[in-house]
């Protein structure tokens, strides 16, 4: 596969980095590996596996758009005639067959972009964390507005938008997709295993925060995209702020002139979660998986409210973006 080059990035990923390199590294013409001031030996890690280190600079503050930027300038660097580009996590592992077949797709596809399949987890049995990572990666096949971290792109495509977003501390694949789509690209998310991902959730305050860094990019996605025809992310922060500032906040604050009445409105969240439930049934998971995902979608407004005022507060004082990072890192190589 001369034709496709591979861009990882990662920081503290511990042997999930070793796993990702491995399953790319004599597979494809170049691979490129972004690290992100990591001190767990990633870096002699992936050197030991002959693959190019791109360090990113400590003084300027790192984001994922920014560490996969660097990588791409890289790669065209070292390999300007590159056709594709495959971009993983480096918690990720990619699966064999998915560089065949995305690469099949955009060959024989000309107005297509971006490809992506299916994201799942290396161990969604061992926390119900993992378990609603796994849930979430489900998503719909066909053509699609957005794709995730893992995903192969037209080289040609990505250099007439400029590449990622630097400045975005989450949710720069869709922002990213939007300009993409709106310089005429389509973008397909494939029914082929695509990678295995190891979220290493264990603890409910790192889906808390994981929560809050979901609505931060909401609200900042909205607020660079919102105005029409995209109105991009702008229905999902006006839910979380009804959910997760607006009624809680009434609920409680009046709950003493209306005796209590205004409490009733707090039963909104079962009677929503279980909306989320049939629609998860409809949408294929089982019974236990549906109620698990909708519980968690209504208490995730609370976490992603949280996220959403940091933004807006950010904004307000013109304080800069500061990453929003839920994972521990790994053991040492």
């Amino acid at each position: 596969m001369s034709q496709i080059g591979v861009i990882a990035i990662g920081r503290n990923e511990g042997e999930r980095l070793r796993d990702c390199l491995e399953s790319v590294v004599e597979k494809v013409a170049q691979v490129v590996y972004v690290d992100s001031g990591s001190t767990d030996g990633s870096v002699q890690l992936a050197r030991s596996l002959n693959v190019e280190v791109v360090e990113l600079d400590l003084s300027i503050p790192f984001t994922a758009a920014r560490a996969r930027n660097a990588g791409f300038e890289r790669l065209i660097e070292l390999n300007p005639d590159l056709k594709y580009v495959q971009f993983v996590d480096g918690d990720c592992e990619v699966v064999d067959g998915w560089l065949e077949r995305a690469q099949q797709e955009l060959h024989t596809h000309p107005e297509t972009v971006v490809v992506c399949g299916r994201r799942r987890e290396r161990f969604p049995e061992a926390t119900v964390y993992n378990r609603l990572c796994d849930i979430e990666w489900n998503t719909p096949i066909g053509e699609t507005k957005a794709c995730g971290g893992d995903a192969m792109m037209r080289v040609a495509a990505l250099q007439a938008v400029g590449g990622y977003n630097p400045t975005l501390i989450a949710g720069e694949e869709p922002e990213l997709c939007m300009r993409l789509r709106q310089n005429g690209g389509k973008i397909f998310r494939l029914d082929a295993e695509m990678t295995l991902h190891d979220a290493q959730m264990t603890r409910f305050s790192q889906w808390w925060k994981r929560s809050v860094r979901a609505g931060y990019a909401y609200s900042e996605g909205s607020w660079l995209h919102g105005a029409p025809p995209e109105r991009h992310w702008v229905k999902e922060t006006r839910s979380i702020r009804l959910w997760g500032l607006i009624i809680p906040s009434i609920a409680l604050l009046a709950a003493i002139p209306t005796k209590g009445l205004s409490l009733l409105l707090l039963a909104g969240y079962p009677l929503m979660a279980y909306r989320i439930y049939q629609y998860a049934r409809r949408s294929g998971l089982n019974p236990q998986d549906a109620r698990l995902f909708g519980a968690a979608c209504m208490v995730a407004k609370f976490p992603q409210a949280q996220g959403q005022l940091r933004f807006y507060w950010g904004k307000v004082f013109k304080q800069p973006s500061k990453l929003i990072e839920y994972n521990t890192p790994s053991p040492a190589h």
